[in-house]
């Protein structure tokens, strides 16, 4: 599947991989990436909208959809080499700065982005997701449960692969049933689109969340000890959980950002999907800054 009215280009980014990107619009740039267990496709409403006035570009991540999937040597999926990958992208693209806006695990590249190259990213949404250290620190007890997938992609290679890969439609399939409000938002052929994506690329999804749970820990404990911040313009959006929360999810972000706007809609885990509406006004909002 393509969003309609976009171009699609193959683009190398690194030695031996390169990225599917959908390409759109003219105007300033502003790259989307994608998040679990998805692909570029969750950004079309926003995109279509955006691309009215900006240069919009969708890739699908290192080891996700039409993306290339190299084999894991350990740095691989570092969210750092993903970041890598997206400032790369842009620049053949012909970009040198660029907004960025990220969902789940895109949105833990694009904060890896605004961190590693400050002076490239002007602007950075995040939808729905903490900055990874964060979410370590504050899962814990029994309401760890909602995040099983984390803790079993942790597990050395081996295991997980062939867990997930055994029964794959029903791994990915739990997250697009259990995370959404509004089950039309995300039509049938769009599902399909994402589960024949992610049964395709067990190893390098496990190799993502993996890096999650180690070498992307210590970029994070390393910026955390420099001070490091985002220094661009920063929008969060998450769902709105309430008291259920746990945490207090604002003072986390402002840990790391030094112009931060926080907000929740009124959506499950998929609001680019279910609520594009929303997610547009706060993205437009944001690039006016």
């Amino acid at each position: 599947m393509q969003i309609p009215g976009f171009d699609y280009r193959r683009v190398p980014v690194a030695d031996g991989v390169s990225l599917n990107a959908a390409v759109g619009g003219t105007g300033a740039p502003i790259v989307l990436l994608h998040g679990f267990p998805q692909t570029h496709l969750m950004w079309r409403h926003v995109a279509a909208d955006l691309a009215v006035d900006h240069t919009v570009i969708c890739p699908d991540l290192r080891g996700y959809g039409d993306s290339d999937k190299p084999a894991d040597t350990g740095g691989t999926y570092s969210k750092r080499t993903m970041a890598a990958d997206v400032v790369a992208l842009a620049r053949a693209l012909g970009h040198e700065r660029f907004a960025l806006a990220g969902h789940d695990r895109g949105a833990l590249v694009a904060i890896r982005a605004g961190l590693d190259h400050p002076d490239v990213i002007t602007h950075l949404a995040s939808l729905d997701v903490l900055p990874t250290l964060d979410m370590w620190q504050v899962m814990r007890g029994v309401t760890a449960a909602v995040g099983f997938h984390l803790y079993l992609m942790a597990q050395p290679p081996g295991l997980p692969e062939r867990m997930i890969g055994a029964v794959p439609d029903e791994f990915f399939g739990y997250f697009l049933d259990a995370w959404i409000q509004r089950p039309e938002a995300i039509p049938a052929d769009v599902r399909a689109a994402y589960l024949k994506a992610s049964r395709e690329a067990v190893p390098s999804i496990v190799a993502d969340y993996r890096a999650s749970a180690t070498i992307d820990v210590e970029h994070d404990t390393a910026d955390r000890q420099r001070g490091t911040l985002l220094r661009m313009p920063v929008t969060v959006l998450q769902q709105d959980w309430g008291a259920a929360l746990g945490y207090d999810a604002t003072a986390l972000w402002r840990a790391w950002a030094t112009d931060l706007h926080h907000a929740t809609v009124t959506a499950g885990h998929f609001m680019a999907e279910e609520a594009p509406a929303e997610v547009i006004k706060a993205l437009r909002d944001l690039l006016a800054r």
